[in-house]
């Protein structure tokens, strides 16, 4: 199966189960496609850090409900440390 173009971050590639969220949620495509590179890797590097895919899975549908909302960067967390 082909993978839908979206853009990605500066440091992380967007990881398959991310970009299959986004691809199926319009409004949370459209803020995702509008923020810079590095609030992108924010988004990744926030969703990735969660050690249990249970905490991953709610960190994406967060995601998807703050990017929807207008939301540009994960609130509440310290950042990327990889940039």
């Amino acid at each position: 199966m082909k993978k839908k173009m979206i853009a990605g971050g500066v440091v992380h590639k967007i990881p398959d189960d991310l970009r299959k969220a986004l691809t199926s949620t319009p409004a949370a495509r459209a803020v995702w496609e509008d923020i810079t590179p590095l609030a992108r890797n924010e988004w990744i590097c926030w969703v990735t850090s969660g050690k249990k895919a249970e905490t991953r899975g709610i960190r994406i549908e967060k995601a998807l409900s703050k990017l929807t909302g207008g939301m540009r960067r994960p609130c509440c967390w310290a950042g990327c440390t990889h940039r």
